[in-house]
């Protein structure tokens, strides 16, 4: 199994972002950082990964293999950080080969993408998610729908569930809101990196999912959001918890996160409280061994990651998340993210005292 997934990330990464023009700090072309992991905020990365390797001469490389893929390619130690949008539990961390920390990288959405042509801002309601994707509703001109949608011309064609079929942080995120919001899907499906579904058809990946919702007329599906702004994907205005309808977007995104976080930054924040918050939003993390002198690594190496995680905090980076959808960190939140960063050490040695 190890040597599988060597190989995928391998591909993966081969097949992601490369090296940089320009030449940093004597030395650091010598360094050369791999990660690999979630889709969720795989465009973000990607351009953040660029502009760090094109500053420092650092190269930098990202497989989007999914967050299950991340957390294995971190256990098994071939990448330098992995990345993932579901926090690991204590059980998960206990079978770590040693402690991590959590970094928050920046905040997402996960949108309903739907496939009907001439269907514009479907509305849909806490109780109808559940019941389309338990497979309850299986027609788009079911009464529930049309009730909630009065306006719309909705068709009598089959609804086609898409998920991920493969480990995903996604479906992590949106199955801890539909176990928030509904009792039958919390007891019948629950909440997980990889479920077992009760309909519809999977594909790999944000992208996988995203392609097959492009190409699949009445389908319907979960998706990071970047992925249907970029595709141009229709997406439902969903009901929070205040009874509102709402659109994501980078504010309401951000709504999501108002309210106390944890120090280590672990937390789900779907579903959220405030009025104005879009309800299926969440953080997305990068994890990390918290010493990093471990299988012959250099302290150049530790410090590398250390400093480019410190950069992706900063709001240089944040804009870059921004520019392309995604809601950047509140300020509170990169604090704390730069609080465990100088948790990060090397010979039980902090590698940075003093982060900006």
């Amino acid at each position: 199994m190890k040597n599988l997934i060597v190989l995928v990330v391998l591909l993966a990464l081969a097949a992601s972002c490369g090296s940089g023009g320009k030449k940093g700090a004597p030395g650091s072309e010598n360094i050369a950082l791999t990660a690999a992991g979630a889709t969720f905020p795989m465009p973000f990365y990607n351009l953040a990964f660029k502009k760090y390797s094109d500053d420092s001469g650092i190269q930098m490389t990202y497989g989007g293999i999914g967050s299950g893929g991340g957390i294995r390619s971190l256990a098994d130690k071939v990448v330098d950080f992995g990345a993932t949008d579901a926090f690991l539990s204590a059980k998960e961390e206990s079978e770590m080969p040693a402690e991590i920390v959590h970094i928050p990288t920046c905040m997402g959405a996960v949108v309903i993408a739907y496939n009907l042509p001439g269907v514009d801002s479907l509305k849909l309601n806490p109780a109808l998610l559940e019941n389309i994707f338990l497979g309850n509703v299986t027609v788009w001109n079911d009464p529930g729908i049309k009730v909630l949608n009065e306006d719309l011309n909705l068709p009598d064609m089959k609804i086609t569930v898409v998920h991920r079929s493969d480990g995903s942080g996604t479906t992590y995120i949106f199955s801890d809101y539909m176990s928030k919001i509904g009792s039958k899907w919390k007891d019948q499906v629950g909440t997980g990196k990889s479920l077992n579904w009760p309909t519809g058809i999977g594909a790999k990946g944000n992208p996988g999912v995203a392609g097959t919702i492009n190409q699949s007329e009445g389908s319907i599906g979960y998706i990071g959001s970047e992925y249907a702004f970029a595709q141009k994907i229709q997406y439902a205005r969903l009901q929070n918890s205040s009874g509102n309808f709402i659109n994501p977007d980078i504010n309401t995104v951000s709504n999501a996160a108002k309210g106390e976080i944890p120090p280590d930054t672990k937390a789900m924040v779907t579903n959220s409280s405030d009025p104005d918050a879009y309800p299926i939003s969440g953080f997305t993390w990068i994890i990390l061994y918290k010493e990093q002198s471990y299988d012959g690594r250099s302290f150049e190496q530790a410090e590398a990651v250390v400093n480019f995680l410190n950069w992706l905090e900063s709001s240089d980076a944040q804009s870059i998340a921004e520019s392309v959808n995604y809601a950047p960190l509140p300020g509170e939140v990169s604090s704390l993210a730069k609080g465990i960063l100088r948790t990060v050490t090397f010979d039980g040695k902090p590698i940075m005292n003093k982060l900006n």
